[in-house]
Order: C-alpha cells, then sequence, then structure tokens
C-alpha cells in the first residue's frame, strides 16, 4: 500500500511541476520593454484614432495568426501577450469604440467610465503591476485611492451607520476592531481565513493548464480539496461562514458587504470567490490616470506593432468550421454583407453564452462537451448603472477618491432576495445596495480636461426580465413605458445619494442618464445584461467545474479567453488572457509574471545599492 501512495505522489509531484514550472513557449515577459513615460493624450480626436477605428475588409492584416472576438480586458490582453512573441493578431468589437469594460463615453462634457472603479493589488513589486506594466510599455499610469477606500453606509437616515474601510494588511483590521470593540477574536479569524484561501488560488490555475486525467486525478481522489484551501472553502457560502464567526449583525454586513462586486448575494455566493476580492484590497486600491481609456489606448499600439489590428464596428455573427470542425475564421457582418476572415486560431473574448448559444453553427451546439459547459453555467445577475453630471468641484461638493456602498439595512440576502422578486415598479423604489464612486475626484487629469465640472457613476442590479420587454427597440428611442420605469430607478436612486452626500443638490445635476440591463447587451454584448458574465456563485468554483471550463473548447482551434474562464473583474479578465496564452504558447504565463516581479525588484534593489 504505502509503495502505491510514494508512487502515486511522485507522479503528482511530476505532474504538478510540469504544469506550475515547466515552458517550452516563448515567454512575453522575456524582455523589459517599458518606455519612457511619454506626455499624456487628452485630446479625443487623437485617442479616437487608436481607440474607433472602423472595420473595413482592407484594413485586415493579411496572414494572422489568431483572430479573437471582443476588445474588453481578456481579448485585448491577450491579444497583447501575443503580440510581444511576435503573432500576428486581429481584435474585433461590435461596439464603435474598443476596451470593453474599460471603454468610456461622453454626455454633455461628461466623460463616464462604464466598469473600472477601482483595481486592487497595483504595488510596484507586485506581479500583477509589473506585468500591466509590460503590457502598456510602462505607459499606463496608477492614482492610488485615498485611505479608507471604502465607506459602508448601512440603515435609514435616521439611523445610519458609517464604517470605514482602510487598506493595509495591519490596518484594516485594526481599524474594524476599533468600530467593534469586542469582536477581535471574529475580525482575526476572518483575516486568516480569507489571506488561507487567497494562497490556494494557485491549484486553480494549474487545474486549467494541466491535461483532463491529471485533473480528474486530483478531482475524483479528494486531493483537490486536501491540496488547496480555496476549494475547501468554495462549496461553503459567505452567509455560512460569517455567521459562525459573529452575532454582530453590522459586523457581518461589513465582513460581506463587496459581494456587490461579483454580483451574488451572501447566501449564494462563494467565500473563496469573497475571499480574493477582500485580499485583492489589502494592500490599498488604485484607478488609471487619465481615464479608463488609458487601458486601451496604451494595449492598441503593441497588437499594431506586431502587424496586428483592432477593428471596431466589427460584429461577429458566426464562427467559420470545416466539415472536420475545426474553427478557420470569423464572419462580420458589414452592412448586410458577410466578410469571412481566416486565421488558424479563433479565440473568444464574448462570453461563453455567446460564443456557444450564438457563434456556433446548431450542428455544433449540440457537441456533448459543449452542452456540458453550458450546463455548469448560468448567468450573473442583470447591472444597472446610473451616471450623474455634476456642476462644481469635488470640493465644492464633497467628493472624494473613495467609494461608498450604500445598503438599506444590514440584513443583505433578505434585502437582496425581496428585491430581486419583486415586481419591478415596487423595486424601483427601494434599491438595497448602491456603489457609488466619482471617476473625477480620483482622477488628477480631470480638472485640467473638465474644469469645474463633476462625475459620479452609480451601479447596482436589475432583474433581465425587469427590463426585457423592449431589447428589440431601437437603443436611443425606446418607448414611453421603458422611460418611466428607467426614471423611477434614477429618482429614488438620487434622493439616496444627496442623502449621503448633503452637498449634492438638484441644483447641482446638469445630467442623468441609466443603462438597464438591456443598454447593457447593447453596448457591451451581455446576452441578459450581466456585468460580471457567467455567475460566480458557489457551484462555479467546484473543482470540476474548474477544470472543464478552460480556455480549449471542445473544437480544435477555438479557445475562450476573459472572465468566464477565470474570474470577473478587471483582474480575473486579465486572468483569463494570462490563462490562455499559457495554453496557445505552452508555457505557464502566471509563473512568468512572477519571475518579472523577482527581476524587476531585484533591480530596483540593485540600483539603490549601486
Amino acid at each position: 500500500m504505502w509503495i502505491s501512495v510514494a508512487v502515486v505522489s511522485v507522479a503528482l509531484v511530476i505532474f504538478i511541476y510540469k504544469y506550475v514550472f515547466g515552458s517550452s513557449g516563448p515567454n512575453p515577459f522575456e524582455k523589459d520593454t517599458r518606455e519612457p513615460l511619454k506626455k499624456m493624450v487628452h485630446d479625443k480626436k487623437e485617442k479616437n484614432k487608436v481607440l474607433k477605428q472602423g472595420f473595413l475588409a482592407s484594413k485586415v492584416p493579411d496572414n494572422l495568426d489568431a483572430i479573437i472576438i471582443g476588445s474588453g480586458i481578456g481579448g485585448l490582453g491577450l491579444g497583447v501577450l501575443l503580440a510581444k512573441v511576435g503573432k500576428k493578431v486581429l481584435v474585433l468589437e461590435q461596439h464603435d469604440r474598443a476596451g470593453g469594460c474599460c471603454h468610456t463615453f461622453t454626455e454633455k462634457g461628461f466623460e463616464f467610465d462604464v466598469g473600472i472603479h477601482y483595481i486592487g493589488d497595483l504595488q510596484d513589486h507586485k506581479p500583477f503591476r509589473c506585468m500591466l506594466d509590460q503590457m502598456t510599455n510602462g505607459q499606463l499610469q496608477w492614482e492610488p485611492l485615498d485611505n479608507p477606500f471604502d465607506q459602508v453606509v448601512l440603515g435609514p437616515p435616521e439611523n445610519r451607520r458609517q464604517y470605514p474601510i482602510y487598506s493595509g494588511r495591519n490596518r484594516f483590521p485594526e481599524e474594524l476592531k476599533k468600530c467593534f470593540p469586542g469582536e477581535e477574536e471574529a475580525i482575526d479569524e476572518y483575516m486568516r481565513l480569507v489571506k488561507k484561501v487567497g494562497r490556494g488560488l494557485w491549484l486553480l490555475v494549474l487545474l486549467k493548464l494541466c491535461s483532463m486525467p491529471v485533473a480528474k486525478f486530483l478531482i475524483y481522489t479528494g486531493l483537490a480539496e486536501r491540496l488547496s484551501f480555496f476549494f475547501k472553502m468554495a462549496p461553503r457560502s459567505l452567509t455560512e461562514v460569517v455567521n459562525g464567526l459573529t452575532e454582530n449583525k453590522d459586523l457581518r454586513a461589513v465582513f460581506t458587504y463587496i459581494f456587490g462586486t461579483y454580483g451574488n448575494m451572501p447566501k449564494e455566493a462563494s467565500f473563496s470567490m469573497h475571499s480574493l476580492l477582500v485580499t485583492h484590497y489589502l494592500n490599498g486600491a488604485w484607478y488609471p490616470k487619465g481615464g479608463a481609456t488609458e487601458i486601451a489606448y496604451h494595449m492598441i499600439p503593441i497588437i499594431e506593432k506586431a502587424g496586428g489590428a483592432c477593428l471596431v464596428r466589427a460584429p461577429v455573427n458566426r464562427i467559420l468550421f470545416n466539415d472536420a470542425k475545426e474553427a478557420y475564421g470569423v464572419s462580420v457582418m458589414k452592412g448586410q454583407e458577410e466578410v469571412h476572415i481566416r486565421a488558424p486560431m479563433v479565440i473568444s473574448n464574448a462570453g461563453i453564452f455567446n460564443t456557444y448559444q450564438k457563434l456556433l453553427p446548431k450542428e455544433l451546439q449540440a457537441v456533448p462537451g459543449i452542452k456540458q459547459q453550458l450546463s455548469m453555467m448560468k448567468n450573473g445577475h442583470g447591472g444597472l448603472s446610473i451616471f450623474l453630471g455634476l456642476n462644481g468641484t469635488k470640493e465644492d461638493l464633497g467628493l472624494k477618491a473613495d467609494n461608498y456602498w450604500i445598503f438599506t439595512e444590514n440584513n443583505f440576502d433578505e434585502l437582496v432576495d425581496t428585491y430581486i422578486k419583486g415586481e419591478s415598479e415596487e423595486s424601483a423604489k427601494s434599491v438595497p445596495l448602491l456603489f457609488v464612486a466619482s471617476p473625477s475626484a480620483k482622477d488628477s487629469t480631470w480638472e485640467e480636461r473638465s474644469p469645474g465640472k463633476s462625475t459620479l457613476s452609480l451601479v447596482s442590479f436589475a432583474n433581465y426580465e425587469w427590463f426585457e420587454e423592449w431589447k428589440d427597440d431601437k437603443v436611443t428611442n425606446r418607448s414611453p413605458e421603458y422611460k418611466d420605469l428607467k426614471q423611477a430607478f434614477i429618482d429614488s436612486i438620487v434622493e439616496v445619494v444627496m442623502g449621503v452626500f448633503p452637498k449634492i443638490t438638484r441644483d447641482k445635476i446638469e445630467y442623468v442618464d441609466a443603462g438597464t440591463p438591456i443598454t447593457n447587451t447593447h453596448y457591451i454584448g451581455a446576452p441578459k445584461g450581466e456585468i460580471y458574465g457567467a455567475d460566480h456563485g458557489f457551484a462555479r468554483f467546484s473543482p470540476e467545474v474548474s477544470a472543464t471550463v478552460r480556455p480549449q473548447t471542445p473544437l480544435k482551434n477555438l479557445y475562450l479567453t476573459g472572465q468566464d474562464v477565470f474570474l470577473c473583474g478587471f483582474a480575473g479578465g486579465l486572468a483569463g488572457a494570462l490563462t490562455c496564452g499559457s495554453v496557445i504558447l505552452n508555457r505557464n504565463i502566471h509563473m512568468d509574471a512572477i519571475a518579472l516581479a523577482k527581476r524587476t525588484k531585484f533591480m530596483k534593489s540593485k540600483l539603490k545599492g549601486e
């Protein structure tokens, strides 16, 4: 028996070493490609030459190595990785500008971001920061948010409690203990658990990169849960874990407030997913200097330098397959005509549902492997966004470089459950969760670009079904009933904002509009209006689902990238790009990013020593 255990253990070590450290393909991070910082470009016409290159068949490069569908961070990020090793890549975007949820739009002189509110883990020496520096040739700058970076607001106006959330691995728990004396043990245990979960993330990467036989061995022997605390805690709900730590309902709320960043109420959320978000922000939060468009603006030229392109207004209507069920290109609709573009591989950043249910021929949608993956995933909750353009500087309006999480009370599960299951008109009157951020207050270039003006981005959730009947209306001229329902949400949400920010009054509001789930479907191609892709409930984080939904699809030459491959959000979508790139280039690029950070840190230390 012991001989068998020893043999299996040695084999497992060899397999893990191979997939964690073994690499044979080219390394996108082999060379330091950072350049001296150039002067920032604020002229929209100049930036649009990069971000709004309209599709024409004549603009498609010859002899492509890959086609990427979708220019969100999962698509652009992968495009850059491939470009850095000399691959000629075409990125196709259905919207009129590149960036996916990293794009911005302007109305009445106000620029609004749609998905980038704050990013964590961006200290100079961290792999994530070093990687982003290389993927933008050192041109993308980040500005730290204030500390506290989040404010959790609970309760109605007559009984409102506000809890500041500080960054810092020691300061975060220390400040919580000041707010909740007597709860020191619960806070320490919470911190211990979230950190331990974060350290177990490596196995999620491994399950997506190793061969399926190895993955199945890890899953069905139970080794996945034993080797990784991430998978041990994944099936436990956030509510279950937190309720076991404390009876204090406000502290429970503070432990769970950030569930809005992935879209599942605490009783449906995996504690492991939640822990990753908490650890992501432990060392601080940042915002891109110059706004979210800076991300795509500095990535696209790297793709172009390698001979590729990023073209917008290029809706892919189907992926092309030969008789052997191998992908060989895509069809793009140009007016009423189809333009066929060929490449040896097609990579979709359009999400698993769009890719499998809309872009595949019917006969290939019935492939068992495709049906299996779809059965494991479900759509996330629809997103609701309100955009406020305000007259006045951040000082005039009492705005800072932080975020507010505003809840009507501390019983999140009950509140969200009632809201989601309610009728649209009633739910519009009392939105239980509201995220409030001021892009203008976070960006030091804002005053130069838009003097005397400010913006607020407000985010919550809404049922796609509440708005579904109007999905086929013209997006800029939907029916009066739709506009009335949208206005009901706007009115109740603006009332909440004015209650928390007393310097914001109605006469200061110059512009206001809302994006509903069907708005998201139109602009970012979200099939059910979701902003975080496929649902992030605990079912998604079983070892079996984690191993099955991977960059390789059941169809040859077709790959998936982005947040549905890994995790939601900017960091999760980019991790999806690294995972897909690892498969295509046959090397663990996650480990390359870590090695890059170590080299960068060593060189900085050496320079300081000299």
